[in-house]
């Protein structure tokens, strides 16, 4: 199993006309409902001893990690994110006690790569308790992650799409899961094969991922971002290229009609100007700003 750095982006050679990024949770595989409600959240309650306000707990983070524009941020950017949105509301924060997510904030805010790495340092240099606490968190879910979670399915029609890209493009996968998790599901069902190259956060951002192997060696209509989440498409219109949405809930057919519609769209010169936005109008209309807690008040 090859474990891959910058410099297998940076030195990066194309053997076609094209290129495609996809992401990996929620996008390929099936991982986002169990791997949030039976590992991250359960660790966040225990970790900060929040058994109190459970229901609040989990319905900031399933707000934040799943079911909002947040979906798909990093892990750290996700934490501090359920922390703000629990301090800011009465019912979480007047029953139990919360941490003050300033430090992880300024962390999540310094353009560091955001791993276990750079936070254990941080939290060194720093002498942070809440960057160490959420390090520790960090670790315990690879470890739980990796000794207990399911194996996760790829979503039906994402192995005949990778098998289609492989003939045709240039492909890796650009995600913001921790390499040890990400490495572990491409290498499994063997479809490391369809990609030259795996990069989770230890090699930066979605945006430095593309940077490093794509932005300098094609012109930004032949480039295709694939991915789940909101952060996706802001990584597609930070570099101007193509985005194609796995709309959450509705996995199968968004895999249907890429590779029914716009794949083959795509090859020819890159998406139309109307299709690209209807494409995006129907992922945003899924995922809200507001938090229903808001809404009901």
């Amino acid at each position: 199993m090859k474990e891959f750095i910058k410099d297998d982006l940076i030195n990066f050679l194309p053997k076609f006309d094209t290129f495609v990024g996809i992401d990996s949770d929620g996008c390929i595989f099936d991982t986002m409902e169990i791997k949030q409600k039976d590992f991250f959240h359960p660790a966040i309650i225990r970790r900060w001893k929040l058994e109190s306000i459970e229901p609040q707990v989990r319905a900031a983070a399933e707000f934040t990690y799943l079911y909002s524009t947040y979906r798909g941020l990093n892990r750290f950017l996700g934490l501090c994110k359920t922390f703000e949105l629990l301090n800011d509301w009465p019912e979480a924060s007047n029953n139990a006690t919360l941490p003050d997510p300033s430090d992880l904030r300024t962390y999540c805010d310094s353009g560091l790569p955001l791993s276990n790495q750079t936070i254990k340092a941080e939290a060194e240099r720093t002498g942070s308790d809440l960057l160490a606490k959420a390090h520790a968190w960090s670790v315990e879910l690879n470890e739980s992650i990796d000794s207990t979670m399911p194996d996760p399915p790829p979503f039906l029609g994402a192995e005949e799409a990778l098998k289609r890209i492989s003939g045709n493009s240039d492909a890796i996968v650009i995600s913001q899961t921790q390499a040890v998790a990400l490495l572990k599901d491409w290498y499994r069902d063997n479809l490391a094969q369809y990609v030259s190259a795996i990069a989770g956060p230890e090699l930066g951002s979605k945006i430095d991922h593309f940077t490093m192997a794509a932005v300098d060696r094609y012109p930004p209509n032949a480039i295709l971002m694939i991915g789940d989440a909101p952060g996706d498409l802001a990584t597609a219109q930070a570099i101007g290229c193509n985005f194609y949405p796995i709309n959450p809930g509705h996995e199968t057919e968004s895999w249907q009609r890429f590779l029914d519609e716009a794949y083959g769209c795509f090859l020819q010169g890159g998406f139309p100007n109307e299709f690209q936005q209807r494409l995006i109008h129907e992922f945003k209309a899924l995922l809200p700003g507001v938090p229903p807690w808001k809404q009901k008040s």
